[in-house]
């Protein structure tokens, strides 16, 4: 007799405030050290320090090169290892990556220690690429944990979307927080006189102290993390007994065990490539546009050195407020539509941005666009690296640590190739770099956004399945009769929901 259709697993009870909470603390320390990293660190080398352009974007792709080649190898150990002490796996690595971000990146914004005026600058460069490598590999293994405990303490696709925008309200937070000491530590530079409106060595301490301040404050987050935060243990390489891991074909208890996603099974998916390809565009769009923002203020609108602080923080600020619309917006429309509308909006900043000139307070609302635009498609990017995950979370720290692999690297690379297009190499800025940085923030947010709509049709076209998984569970649908309805179930559930 046919076995009657069963309903769907439910998701569980949703998680309580106090601990996503908890959970979106975890990324704060990562996330204030992003903005500085990302803002500040070429200004902090090419003006403050007087580092030529090569060697600051050869130690950007230093350590970004360093952060790509380390998560996934990361992503592949932290799915392996076992829990440390009362620690899971995710948190134990959680752990040691907090460690090296405390313990090194206070460096990477204070002057050589050992460097005078004659020191060339390839000494200089070596000096901090031990700092920066440190750094990024804790960067990498605090990310890779983070991400990949969204899929283990939430099933429900919304409660997936709803953890990540809490995760992405702390990180417009921390945002806010380092854009907001930024400026009050620019504003209240007592010793320096009125005309001095731009960037220079006299701002050494500033970005000195705005990096302990940085580490201080994560260190706190980073503790109510660990406290708050409760993971699940479970043997590597073994799905926890919960309903998040109820088998996707019904069948009789002596049956053969469900089969895994190994790290190879998921490079055999042509949605994994679909999905790091978007996510990709998606960081490229966002971390570029972060990293030129205060190039662009002060050498092509020629504003002083207090709008490096405060445009910035009008772009979080709005990317604050369109977090919250993200549940309500993808339940009603869907992932898919909700990512072309973020899209559309960093493209009306990049017309705006070439078409118009000159601007004036009209930077503010670019700064409400860029905002709100790239807080839309980094929340449904990461939602729909989840929905790819599914049931898999004992891999899902390679699917994260890869997908922040291509990010890194396409990042770096980028930067590398934009320093080496500037047209004045010898000097800070010249003449030329006026439009240079202009067109640079109109490329990396439009060009880069045709490569998002391009990947996002393709999703449109061909969703996001898993397809290995039914390959594998044939031999399952073999040995059920033919009225149990097994193909009809293995199609359904190997398909993962991403309207």
């Amino acid at each position: 007799m046919a076995e009657p259709p069963r309903s769907p697993p439910s998701p569980g009870p949703a998680l309580p405030l106090r601990a996503r909470l908890s959970f979106a603390c975890g990324h704060f320390l990562n996330d204030a050290c992003s903005a500085l990293w990302f803002t500040y660190l070429l200004p902090f080398l090419h003006a403050v320090l007087g580092y030529g352009h090569g060697a600051a974007g050869g130690l950007l792709l230093a350590g970004q090169a360093a952060d790509g080649l380390c998560t996934p190898l990361l992503g592949f150990e932290a799915d392996r290892a076992h829990g440390c002490g009362r620690c899971g796996r995710r948190k134990g690595w959680h752990l040691a990556g907090t460690t090296c971000v405390l313990v090194s990146f206070p460096f990477v914004f204070s002057p050589c220690l050992a460097c005078r005026d004659s020191t060339p600058q390839w000494a200089a460069f070596i000096y901090y690429l031990p700092f920066i490598i440190i750094f990024q590999f804790g960067w990498a293994a605090t990310q890779v944990s983070h991400l990949a405990l969204i899929p283990e303490l939430v099933s429900s696709d919304h409660g997936k979307v709803e953890l990540t925008a809490f995760r992405y309200a702390f990180t417009v937070m921390a945002n806010i927080t380092v854009y907001g000491l930024t400026w009050l530590l620019l504003n209240f530079q007592t010793d320096q006189p009125d005309h001095m409106e731009h960037l220079g060595p006299q701002d050494i301490p500033v970005f000195r102290n705005l990096a302990l301040i940085v580490v201080g404050l994560g260190a706190v987050f980073s503790l109510i993390f660990h406290l708050g935060t409760k993971e699940k243990p479970y043997p590597p390489g073994v799905l926890p007994e919960s309903e998040e891991s109820t088998p996707l074909l019904h069948k009789e208890p002596s049956g053969p065990p469900r089969p895994l996603l190994l790290w190879k099974d998921w490079l055999l998916e042509p949605s994994f490539y679909q999905v790091a390809v978007l996510y990709m565009a998606t960081r490229l769009i966002v971390n570029l546009s972060q990293t030129y923002i205060a190039m662009y203020l002060t050498n092509s609108l020629l504003l002083s050195k207090k709008y490096i602080a405060t445009i910035p923080l009008v772009m979080y600020v709005s990317g604050f407020l369109s977090s919250f619309l993200m549940k309500p917006v993808n339940k009603w429309i869907g992932r898919n539509l909700t990512y072309f509308v973020g899209i559309l909006v960093v493209l009306a900043f990049a017309s705006w941005v070439a078409l118009a000139r000159p601007i004036g307070d009209e930077i503010y609302g670019l700064a409400v666009l860029l905002g709100a635009g790239s807080a839309t498609i980094l929340v449904t990017s990461l939602s729909m690296t989840a929905d790819l995950i599914g049931t898999n979370t004992h891999s899902s720290a390679f699917v994260y640590g890869a997908m922040s692999f291509t990010d890194k690297m396409a990042n770096g690379l980028a930067v590398m190739l934009i320093q080496n297009l500037h047209p004045c190499p010898t000097e800070l800025c010249c003449p030329a770099c006026v439009e240079f940085y202009r067109w640079v923030m109109v490329l990396v947010t439009g060009g880069i956004a045709v490569t998002a709509v391009t990947t996002l049709c393709s999703i449109m076209v061909w969703p996001i399945r898993i397809r290995c998984r039914a390959v594998s569970l044939q031999g399952l649908s073999s040995a059920m009769t033919p009225e149990s309805g097994s193909t009809e179930g293995e199609s359904q559930s190997g398909t993962v929901n991403v309207n």
